[in-house]
Protein backbone atom coordinates (compact mmCIF):
# COMPACT_ATOMS: atom_id res chain seq x y z
CA UNK A 1 0.00 0.00 0.00
CA UNK A 2 1.16 3.07 -0.85
CA UNK A 3 0.77 6.00 1.41
CA UNK A 4 1.23 9.69 0.47
CA UNK A 5 2.42 12.20 2.52
CA UNK A 6 2.05 16.11 1.90
CA UNK A 7 3.35 18.90 4.06
CA UNK A 8 1.96 21.78 5.20
CA UNK A 9 4.04 24.96 3.28
CA UNK A 10 4.56 26.23 6.79
CA UNK A 11 6.04 22.54 8.02
CA UNK A 12 7.98 21.64 4.65
CA UNK A 13 11.41 20.31 5.53
CA UNK A 14 14.20 21.98 3.79
CA UNK A 15 15.63 19.93 0.77
CA UNK A 16 18.60 19.65 2.14
CA UNK A 17 20.66 16.68 2.05
CA UNK A 18 24.34 15.51 2.72
CA UNK A 19 25.36 12.45 1.08
CA UNK A 20 28.61 10.54 2.90
CA UNK A 21 30.30 8.38 0.55
CA UNK A 22 33.52 6.45 0.56
CA UNK A 23 35.88 6.21 -2.45
CA UNK A 24 38.86 5.80 -4.16
CA UNK A 25 38.74 9.61 -4.07
CA UNK A 26 41.54 11.35 -5.91
CA UNK A 27 41.90 14.80 -7.24
CA UNK A 28 40.56 13.10 -10.66
CA UNK A 29 37.57 11.69 -9.42
CA UNK A 30 36.99 15.24 -7.79
CA UNK A 31 37.51 16.82 -11.05
CA UNK A 32 35.04 14.39 -12.93
CA UNK A 33 32.39 15.07 -10.42
CA UNK A 34 33.17 18.55 -10.77
CA UNK A 35 32.97 18.48 -14.89
CA UNK A 36 30.53 15.71 -15.44
CA UNK A 37 27.99 16.28 -12.76
CA UNK A 38 28.89 20.24 -11.93
CA UNK A 39 29.37 19.22 -8.42
CA UNK A 40 31.49 22.41 -7.09
CA UNK A 41 34.69 22.37 -4.82
CA UNK A 42 34.68 23.11 -1.09
CA UNK A 43 36.76 21.85 1.67
CA UNK A 44 39.53 19.37 0.49
CA UNK A 45 41.81 18.24 2.83
CA UNK A 46 44.81 15.93 1.20
CA UNK A 47 45.65 12.68 3.55
CA UNK A 48 48.87 10.69 3.34
CA UNK A 49 49.97 9.41 0.33
CA UNK A 50 48.43 11.02 -2.16
CA UNK A 51 44.89 10.61 -0.52
CA UNK A 52 42.13 12.41 -0.10
CA UNK A 53 41.15 13.01 3.92
CA UNK A 54 38.16 14.63 3.45
CA UNK A 55 36.26 16.72 0.61
CA UNK A 56 32.93 18.52 0.86
CA UNK A 57 31.36 19.18 -2.92
CA UNK A 58 28.15 20.78 -3.11
CA UNK A 59 25.45 21.16 -6.10
CA UNK A 60 22.37 23.88 -5.03
CA UNK A 61 21.57 23.39 -1.75
CA UNK A 62 23.22 19.27 -1.11
CA UNK A 63 26.28 18.29 -0.12
CA UNK A 64 28.41 15.32 -0.64
CA UNK A 65 31.24 14.16 1.06
CA UNK A 66 33.74 12.03 0.52
CA UNK A 67 37.15 10.32 1.57
CA UNK A 68 39.49 7.94 0.04
CA UNK A 69 38.85 4.61 1.19
CA UNK A 70 40.41 2.87 3.81
CA UNK A 71 41.92 5.85 5.04
CA UNK A 72 38.57 7.18 6.50
CA UNK A 73 39.11 5.95 10.05
CA UNK A 74 36.24 3.14 12.14
CA UNK A 75 34.18 4.92 9.20
CA UNK A 76 35.99 3.58 6.54
CA UNK A 77 35.27 -0.31 8.21
CA UNK A 78 31.34 0.19 7.42
CA UNK A 79 31.61 1.64 3.63
CA UNK A 80 33.53 0.89 0.57
CA UNK A 81 33.37 1.88 -3.00
CA UNK A 82 31.36 -0.54 -5.54
CA UNK A 83 34.47 -3.23 -6.72
CA UNK A 84 34.85 -4.52 -9.87
CA UNK A 85 33.90 -6.51 -11.43
CA UNK A 86 30.40 -6.02 -10.93
CA UNK A 87 30.66 -3.08 -9.25
CA UNK A 88 26.88 -3.88 -7.68
CA UNK A 89 25.90 -0.61 -5.41
CA UNK A 90 23.52 -0.89 -2.64
CA UNK A 91 22.08 2.23 -3.27
CA UNK A 92 22.21 5.52 -5.92
CA UNK A 93 21.57 9.00 -5.57
CA UNK A 94 18.93 10.90 -7.06
CA UNK A 95 19.77 15.20 -7.73
CA UNK A 96 17.59 17.04 -9.42
CA UNK A 97 18.34 19.50 -11.89
CA UNK A 98 16.68 21.91 -14.21
CA UNK A 99 17.45 20.98 -17.28
CA UNK A 100 18.24 17.26 -17.53
CA UNK A 101 18.91 17.49 -20.94
CA UNK A 102 21.43 19.72 -20.85
CA UNK A 103 22.67 18.11 -17.73
CA UNK A 104 22.85 14.86 -19.62
CA UNK A 105 24.64 16.49 -22.70
CA UNK A 106 27.57 17.29 -19.88
CA UNK A 107 27.89 14.45 -18.25
CA UNK A 108 28.13 12.14 -21.21
CA UNK A 109 30.92 14.79 -23.26
CA UNK A 110 32.81 14.51 -19.90
CA UNK A 111 33.01 10.66 -19.99
CA UNK A 112 30.10 9.07 -17.65
CA UNK A 113 28.96 6.00 -18.57
CA UNK A 114 25.24 6.33 -19.07
CA UNK A 115 23.56 3.04 -17.69
CA UNK A 116 19.91 4.26 -18.36
CA UNK A 117 19.36 6.61 -21.07
CA UNK A 118 17.39 9.82 -20.77
CA UNK A 119 13.69 9.65 -20.88
CA UNK A 120 10.17 10.53 -19.24
CA UNK A 121 9.30 9.15 -15.68
CA UNK A 122 5.36 7.99 -15.59
CA UNK A 123 5.84 9.51 -12.40
CA UNK A 124 6.82 12.94 -13.61
CA UNK A 125 10.10 14.73 -14.69
CA UNK A 126 12.74 13.82 -17.00
CA UNK A 127 15.90 11.98 -15.66
CA UNK A 128 19.11 9.24 -16.72
CA UNK A 129 21.28 7.37 -15.18
CA UNK A 130 25.22 7.16 -14.67
CA UNK A 131 28.00 5.81 -13.28
CA UNK A 132 30.98 7.57 -12.24
CA UNK A 133 34.40 6.10 -12.90
CA UNK A 134 34.70 4.95 -9.24
CA UNK A 135 31.25 2.67 -9.71
CA UNK A 136 28.67 4.85 -8.35
CA UNK A 137 25.35 5.33 -9.43
CA UNK A 138 23.87 8.62 -9.86
CA UNK A 139 20.64 9.69 -11.39
CA UNK A 140 19.81 13.41 -12.20
CA UNK A 141 16.18 14.16 -12.95
CA UNK A 142 13.56 17.01 -13.15
CA UNK A 143 11.16 15.35 -10.65
CA UNK A 144 11.44 16.88 -7.40
CA UNK A 145 8.85 15.14 -4.61
CA UNK A 146 9.42 18.12 -2.57
CA UNK A 147 8.36 20.67 -4.70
Amino acid sequence: MIREVSWPASQKPPARLSFRGSAIATRAAIEFLCNAFGFERGLIVDGPDNTIAHAQLSFGNGMIMLGSHPHEGEYGEWVCPPEPPALINTQGIYVVVTDPDAHFARAKAAGAKIVMSLSDRDYGGRDYTARDPEGHIWTFGSYDPCA
